[in-house]
């Protein structure tokens, strides 16, 4: 398998044309704790962050921006306007 390759043809020149937490069910039914945010590019692909690449749990996205450095999880049941 090409990564590189199969990432980029995933992801460049996409458009981001959602972007929501993942809801408490979604999480849920992964087994997760946490309810990362999720990207819905113009492909119809859903993009979420993971724990790790085993999948245990959402994750929290890290940014350059200085306006928010961290785009972050919310456990479920918590509410999104914490």
């Amino acid at each position: 398998m090409n990564w590189e390759k199969d990432v980029k043809d995933l992801l460049v020149g996409k458009k981001i044309v959602k972007v929501e937490w993942m809801s408490n069910k979604e999480a849920e039914d992964c087994g997760w704790y946490s309810r990362p945010i999720a990207l819905l590019l113009d492909s119809g692909v859903w993009i979420y962050p993971m724990r790790d690449d085993e999948g245990n749990d959402g994750g929290a996205l890290a940014t350059s921006a200085d306006s928010m450095p961290v785009i972050p999880v919310f456990q479920v049941e918590e509410s999104e306007d914490a």
